[in-house]
């Protein structure tokens, strides 16, 4: 267990989520959809100590930008000492477009979040994946993640409406049984405009990939 992690779970469990950081089996199913060519906007939300970091930069390999939001300064300070090609942001992820703004950028083209959704409530939610769909460009990509046992609890079966709502597809992978707890991850394509959103009817759709669990 990485102890600073938990330390940080023990001074602010509803912000922090989760007493121990994703696994690199779970970062690699997360991390995927970011472009290991060209020059993409990458942000990544909600980093902690770095699980998605390094994946992420290894595939963007020095090309590109990566942006991380980080809403806890302690995690963030150790952050960009650990990866100093890393712009990180300690901000709200709600606060994502003033963020972007602020470093001259309108359009990302991946976020990858590592937010702990079941500590949202629903307002808190629904506004930081407005922020994501706002930002992202419209071929844009995002990725969540969700443990296995908890996808039935009322906040993880809000967030996957949520999803639906706001993106035409919804892809479910595999389960990742070798993470701490076994998880799944959410990639979710094709931002829908607003005027969409705000229609109760036709929200997407969801299909889980062939090597589903």
């Amino acid at each position: 267990m990485s102890r600073p992690f938990f330390r940080e779970f023990l001074r602010a469990p509803l912000t922090v989520g989760a007493v121990r950081p994703s696994g690199r089996a779970l970062a690699e199913v997360a991390t995927a959809a970011v472009p290991a060519t060209g020059a993409p906007v990458v942000v990544e939300l909600g980093p902690g100590t770095g699980a998605f970091t390094g994946p992420i930069q290894r595939r963007l390999a020095g090309s590109g930008r990566h942006i991380a939001v980080e809403l806890n300064p302690r995690f963030a300070g150790r952050l960009a000492t650990l990866h100093p090609a890393v712009t990180v942001a300690v901000a709200d992820a709600a606060a994502l477009r003033d963020v972007l703004a602020e470093r001259g950028i309108d359009r990302v083209d991946v976020v990858v979040s590592g937010l702990p959704w079941a500590a949202f409530g629903e307002s808190a939610q629904r506004d930081v994946l407005a922020e994501v769909v706002a930002a992202l460009d419209p071929a844009g990509v995002f990725t969540t993640f969700a443990y296995v046992h908890a996808r039935w609890t009322p906040p993880a079966r809000r967030l996957l409406r949520s999803l639906r709502s706001r993106f035409e597809e919804v892809v479910v992978t595999r389960t990742v049984w070798t993470n701490l707890p076994p998880a799944l991850v959410y990639v979710c394509r094709r931002p829908l405009p607003a005027a969409a959103i705000e229609q109760p009817a036709r929200l997407g759709t969801v299909r889980r990939s062939a090597c589903s669990a």
